[in-house]
């Protein structure tokens, strides 16, 4: 050992620090009677213990405290530098991040560091030192010399340890790019994971140290969520569940979450905690309806998970809590009747199921529409780009609705009051302007991706009824709106305006055949007038008659659009998913696969018959089986409703722009097209009055208004031609679009993410292959209008 260092006189060195150990020794030990190389090494352990020295500062190798000590000997002080400085930045920035970060699962880490492995490292020291004052042979040698090397040698092991947690405190002090604070817990939870991974076994287990904090800090925060609806009180920017206007309504953060946790079982807490919370609010906690029926056991079950955890068995666990919840509290208050009539409400008015509807809103919609553009005096389409801007008034909207409930009252006559699902409709359903009353945001997720969402709620199909935006909504009471979200009625809302675009095109197209007048002559009158009529009547039909050419090759468009959109679509859709709702699926397959029972075409059973009497017994106790609804969970259903109405809305092409925008082109210039020729109607009446019975209206220049709306007729008759020339073509694309078909033909292709909820195989909701373009284009191909549509069709 060298002599000490140069700043040591007189062997009375006495160093800055002292520790407890050294000032209750003898008087032999290091005190202040201490010779230079015991002063040293007492300048070594404060220095390791987390107190700076000058003694190790590696920055002026030169320097006074350091002179006269050897090269290895300084190479020796420098790894005790190392490991001095890094315990100091420990013991500072754990505490910094205990205090001040705002993650609770990043303060656990940092409490972890300090009370586990920095306080093993000063127990560390303290036992070196204790060794050495005991003599410990492994330490002290002859003459009472301590080695350097052997101090060292005892901190070896912990250079590599001490490095690895100043890189766990790094992460937890930096700033993800994305992220506006520090780092979140889940972030932490998963480089810890995967920390254990680096081949260093002392690595792994202070990782396995730190990821047992961790996870045990995210895992009580998981449980006030899912075992009483509670989110945290600290950390909730951190937390996966956030809370938004209105305060009943949360969503669920995928960046927030640990890898482990699936989609499904996200979305299963989330609504464990959103059911939980809203029977808090309502008071129903602790009633026999609410809550969950024994907390410590679930408890108890969330305590027991192993470190690190395991998506599966937190996923079962999860799952037993969700079916827990629906069997002590959610199937009485919602049961699975309840959501098949709000369904099947659903499906009769937004997806057109009863006819009528359609038909009498579009009807009052059309009656409006005229006596506005009557009062503002736009009696038709002035010019090509549609009417006049017309202000619309919320009430206006709200009375169109209102007179069709009064339509459709009249249409049930004396039995109205025994409809009962069209009396739910007219509490339920409102029809309201968008920009008034924007609808609820419609939520990404398989099958619907963010582009898909822009599509929909930027649908142009909702301003053709009212010419204005307006749109069909519902309020769904609680606790419907468990399993029917306000999303799933957005998207409700975007497929009614496109369906009841649909009819209402082809209702008021089939109305030009009501005009009777306006295609087919009257009776002429016998004497010299005939001729002239005559001659009228033939000059009308002749310039009128490319105009109704183009009415009906669309009608047989829409004809077909519709019917294979209605028939094969959504009600193929409604019936597989009302099917698996009620049961009757599940029916239908135990009796394909059960063999057929024989029955005995005698009477009824005897004393003496008895294998007949088991037999009848064993046949009613299978029809009971059958007649049993399926006990599907709020959880169950509200992923299969999801599903469907995602699928549904695939099949329906509302997610591809290169339909939909040329549809909505074609189904303007009908509208055009069907204007034009009322107006041109109204204008032949005009011409009739003023010639036949001298009726002159001086403001208006009869034949010059003919002229004018006969060429925006034949203008518009065009376009309309070639807008079903462009929703073929789109067709026939979407048809050699190999993605497309993929997803198309694949069954249950947009099932992948919703299938890890619990319920086994037969359980599941899986939308089947229903339709395909190639069945439309088919139908369209069958008119002798679209084949001939190179030919020349227009003066067809």
């Amino acid at each position: 050992m060298p002599s000490g260092p140069a700043n040591v006189k007189n062997g009375n060195f006495k160093p800055p620090f002292q520790s407890p150990k050294l000032q209750s020794n003898a008087p032999s030990s290091l005190t202040s009677q201490a010779t230079p190389i015991q002063a040293m090494l007492h300048e070594i352990l404060l220095s390791l213990s987390g107190h700076p020295s000058p003694l190790l500062e590696t920055a002026d190798a030169d320097s006074h405290a350091r002179a006269g000590i050897t090269p290895p000997e300084r190479q020796l002080l420098a790894t005790a530098g190392h490991l001095s400085d890094l315990h100091t930045k420990l013991i500072t920035h754990t505490s910094q991040i205990t205090s001040s970060h705002t993650s609770t699962i990043c303060r656990a880490a940092a409490a972890a560091v300090q009370s586990v492995h920095l306080a093993a490292f000063q127990r560390k020291v303290l036992a070196v030192e204790e060794s050495i004052l005991k003599h410990d042979p492994n330490l002290v040698g002859a003459y009472n010399i301590v080695p350097l090397t052997a101090v060292m040698s005892e901190f070896q092991q912990w250079t590599r340890r001490m490095e690895w947690l100043w890189e766990a405190v790094r992460f937890i002090m930096s700033k993800p790019d994305d992220a506006p604070a520090t780092c979140r817990g889940a972030d932490l939870i998963n480089w810890l994971c995967m920390q254990r991974q680096s081949g260093y076994q002392d690595i792994a287990d202070a990782s396995l140290t730190l990821i047992a904090v961790t996870e045990t800090a995210w895992l009580k925060q998981v449980s006030a969520w899912v075992l009483y609806g509670r989110l945290p009180s600290f950390g909730t920017d951190d937390f996966f569940i956030t809370q938004s206007q209105p305060p009943e309504d949360f969503a669920c953060v995928a960046e927030r979450l640990p890898s482990f946790v699936t989609p499904a079982t996200a979305s299963s807490m989330l609504f464990i905690g959103k059911t939980l919370n809203h029977l808090r609010l309502m008071g129903n906690i602790n009633s026999p309806l609410g809550g969950l029926g024994d907390i410590s056991a679930k408890l108890q079950e969330l305590g027991s998970l192993p470190f690190p955890l395991d998506g599966t068995n937190f996923a079962r666990i999860i799952t037993s809590i969700r079916l827990s919840l629906s069997e002590t509290t959610l199937r009485k208050m919602l049961p699975v009747e309840k959501v098949a009539e709000m369904v099947q409400l659903l499906r009769a008015f937004f997806l057109l199921g009863r006819g009528e509807f359609a038909l009498a809103l579009t009807h009052e919609a059309d009656e409006w529409m005229q006596n506005r553009w009557r009062r503002a005096g736009n009696l038709a389409y002035e010019n090509d780009d549609g009417l006049r801007n017309v202000t619309v008034k919320d009430a206006e909207v709200s009375a169109v609705l209102n007179r069709t409930w009064a339509t459709l009252g009249s249409m049930q006559a004396q039995h109205a009051d025994e409809d009962e699902q069209l009396e739910l409709a007219r509490g339920l359903l409102r029809l309201q302007l968008t920009k008034s009353q924007p609808p609820p945001p419609i939520r990404c997720g398989k099958g619907l991706g963010p582009d898909a969402v822009k599509m929909l709620e930027s649908s142009p199909f909702s301003s053709l009824l009212l010419s204005t935006p307006a749109m069909l909504f519902m309020e769904l009471p609680w606790p419907l709106d468990m399993v029917i979200s306000s999303s799933d009625v957005a998207i409700y809302s975007c497929i009614n305006t496109f369906l009841l675009s649909l009819r209402r095109a082809h209702i008021r197209l089939t109305d030009l055949w009501k005009t009777t007048s306006l295609r087919r002559h009257h009776p002429t009158p016998a004497g010299d007038r005939a001729a002239l009529l005559r001659e009228r009547w033939s000059a009308r039909s002749s310039s009128m008659r490319s105009s109704w050419t183009t009415a009906s090759a669309a009608i047989f468009f829409l004809g077909e659009t519709e019917a294979y959109l209605q028939t094969e679509v959504v009600e193929g859709m409604w019936e597989a998913f009302s099917a698996w709702l009620t049961g009757e699926e599940t029916r239908r397959d135990q009796r394909a696969g059960q063999p057929a029972m024989p029955v005995q075409p005698t009477a009824r059973p005897t004393d003496s018959d008895d294998e007949d009497m088991f037999l009848h017994d064993a046949c009613s106790e299978a029809s009971n089986q059958e007649t049993r609804r399926p006990a599907h969970d709020p959880q169950t259903l509200s992923t299969a409703h999801t599903l469907y109405l995602r699928t549904l809305v695939n099949r329906l092409l509302l997610t591809q722009p290169t339909f939909t925008e040329p549809l909505h082109a074609l189904l303007v210039h009908i509208d055009h097209l069907v204007s034009h020729m009322q107006r041109l109607h109204s204008i032949f009446t005009a011409i009739d009055l003023e010639t036949d019975a001298g009726v002159v209206d001086g403001l208006v220049d009869l034949e010059r208004e003919e002229q004018h709306v006969t060429s925006l007729l034949h203008g518009v008759g065009s376009k309309v031609k070639q807008g079903i020339e462009a929703v073929v073509d789109a067709l026939r694309s979407l048809e050699n679009d190999a993605d497309f078909l993929l997803e198309w033909d694949v069954p249950g292709a947009l099932a992948d993410g919703y299938e890890d909820d619990g319920s086994t195989a037969g359980e599941r909701y899986t939308p089947g292959r229903i339709g395909g373009v190639n069945r439309l284009l088919m139908k369209l191909d069958f008119g002798s209008w679209l084949g001939s549509r190179h030919d020349g069709w227009e003066g067809g």
